[in-house]
């Protein structure tokens, strides 16, 4: 069982930065795809980012730019760096694992999740 923890999110101001962790407790990371989701008030759950065990990465349409989704191994985390961040890019943010070979930002690809950090921007 992989157990996910995501930190890092708090309130900033719209232009602001922030980077989300997600610790794990497994080494087993390294061959897993790991993604980055979010739901935003009033909404259902969406892709955001998302990297496999070769190190390719996917991102949604508005993340293009202006996130970055990485790995460390050796420390059993992944980060998600956001950068010029928007009040639309406010609410919950959510980690979580895959067995699959590529990249996704499909939630039914991933089996193991976190249970969010909350990111809120202010205009």
């Amino acid at each position: 069982q992989v157990e996910m923890v995501e930190s890092g999110g708090e309130s900033v101001q719209a232009g602001g930065s922030l980077r989300l962790s997600c610790e794990t407790n497994s080494y087993a990371i390294r061959h897993y795809s790991l993604g980055w989701f979010r739901q935003r008030p009033g909404g259902g759950r969406e892709g955001v980012a998302a990297i496999n065990s070769d190190g390719q990465r996917a991102y949604a349409i508005f993340a293009m730019d202006r996130f970055t989704v990485s790995k460390d191994n050796d420390e059993r985390t992944f980060y998600l760096q956001m950068t010029n961040l928007k009040p639309e890019d406010t609410g919950d943010y959510f980690c979580a694992a895959g067995l699959l070979k590529g990249t996704s930002l499909r939630e039914p690809d991933y089996l193991y999740w976190g249970r969010g950090t909350r990111v809120t921007v202010s205009s």
